[in-house]
């Protein structure tokens, strides 16, 4: 199975101008910075807090990033966790006394309730917690800004972004799918490029580059064409298998290499449904999504997050999912289609 994270550590082409001899190499701070992986919140939120660390607290500090991704068991490995520094951005807690930042939005921050209440009782000062939060960049920006002193004016554009693409908050479902941004051509290929741990290697650039150019980067570029045209196809696919009644959409592409799939097709395609559920498949995990449509919530009264903790999941009310092993997918299917049921009946 592949290892459901990624390790890599650089600095942007504009930082690394010289080398350091060995003695001062030695006497770096090391800091490991574990963020959402495939996740444009993800991304932006690691983006910013290295930019914030650079300029608040240590500019020559050596950062080395872990895309974490969710699944069926316990996350955070042995050994994870070996900075000076080690800092959680838009991922769930780990009560590891070494983890010396940690910032999340999510409702199901945590992997259980033991570890609540110690978050609850400790009294680390770089701890924040607020799930009221539409993206993890936006509390990231707030906190850094208010409590640190942190110019986050040259980051706006990225901030902004990143709680429109997180919060589901863009104007109509054809601005979400057309993808005619930078900003939304980059959460393509962050979500859905062949290539592991590429978000992890556009964090130091993507802290100092506007959105215009990061998609002109050769990393970004020779991905961007191709998934556009996937995308395009992913619609028609779509369109094909959706199954939708009772004002909820379901769907199945688990045969198919879509798991990064745009989230908000479904609604463009039958926007008088209020839900989602679907199921898709990776190499290393099956995976079961729920969505609320951003732009038919009269009737959403359903918290979403609640229903897949149920399952092992989570996130927020109004998007969350499960993951299961990759070698469990019936169950996966059983328990989609068990979940859209539930929301059919409400």
């Amino acid at each position: 199975m592949l290892q459901a994270y990624i390790l890599v550590s650089f600095a942007p082409s504009y930082l690394s101008g010289s080398r350091r001899d060995g003695a001062n190499e030695a006497q770096m701070k090391k800091v490991r910075l574990c963020f959402h992986d495939r996740c444009f919140d993800g991304t932006a939120s690691a983006a910013l807090f290295y930019r914030f660390y650079r300029e608040k607290f240590d500019k020559s500090a050596e950062f080395a990033f872990t895309g974490m991704t969710h699944r069926a068991s316990q996350p955070w490995e042995d050994g994870i966790f070996d900075g000076d520094e080690n800092v959680i951005v838009d991922f769930k807690y780990s009560n590891s006394s070494k983890v010396t930042w940690w910032f999340d939005h999510h409702q199901s921050a945590f992997l259980t309730p033991t570890d609540a209440e110690q978050f609850r009782q400790q009294t680390r000062e770089h701890m924040f917690y607020e799930p009221d939060y539409k993206s993890c960049t936006k509390l990231i920006a707030t906190v850094t800004k208010e409590k640190f002193g942190f110019d986050t004016a040259p980051l706006a554009d990225l901030i902004r972004w990143g709680d429109i693409i997180d919060g589901a908050q863009y104007p109509t479902p054809q601005a979400a799918v057309e993808l005619a941004e930078p900003a939304t051509q980059l959460a393509l290929v962050i979500e859905a490029a062949p290539e592991n741990g590429l978000p992890a290697q556009i964090i130091p650039d993507l802290a100092y580059r506007p959105l215009s150019e990061m998609v002109k980067l050769p990393l970004v570029a020779k991905h961007l064409g191709p998934l556009l045209e996937r995308h395009r196809q992913s619609i028609e696919i779509l369109r094909q298998r959706i199954d939708a009644r009772d004002g909820v959409i379901f769907f199945d592409v688990s045969d198919l290499d879509l798991e990064g799939y745009n989230k908000f097709i479904p609604y463009l395609l039958h926007p008088e449904c209020v839900y989602s559920v679907s199921v898709s498949a990776s190499p290393v995990r099956a995976k079961v999504s729920l969505g609320t449509n951003p732009w038919n919530q009269a009737t959403a009264d359903q918290n979403l997050a609640s229903l897949a903790e149920k399952h092992g999941g989570g996130g927020h009310p109004r998007v969350s999912a499960i993951s299961f092993d990759a070698g469990n997918l019936a169950h996966a299917r059983e328990v989609a289609r068990e979940l859209a049921a539930t929301l059919r009946r409400k």
